[in-house]
């Protein structure tokens, strides 16, 4: 992968040079991992008009929010650090 590129996603992926339905989903992503109670119908169609449907929407929540999930363990328990 483009080494410019993914420091553009790093530093802020609103500027990196992204397609309509990625930054849809990176955008509900996000706010799913700032404020989940925040996600509205709204931001479902929003993927939707991108063309991800119910399953992708699905996939897309579960997945961020296990990442959330295992990130704050492995945070709690202190893994990775020294």
């Amino acid at each position: 992968m483009d080494e410019d590129f993914v420091r553009q996603l790093q530093d802020d992926y609103t500027s990196a040079p992204l397609s309509e339905q990625d930054r849809a989903m990176l955008d509900y992503v996000v706010q799913l991992t700032k404020d989940a109670t925040r996600i509205s119908r709204d931001d479902h169609e929003r993927l939707r008009a991108v063309g991800f449907d119910d399953k992708g929407i699905l996939q897309i929540t579960l997945i961020a929010s296990w990442f959330n999930y295992i990130n704050r363990v492995a945070d709690a328990l202190g893994v990775g650090r020294d």
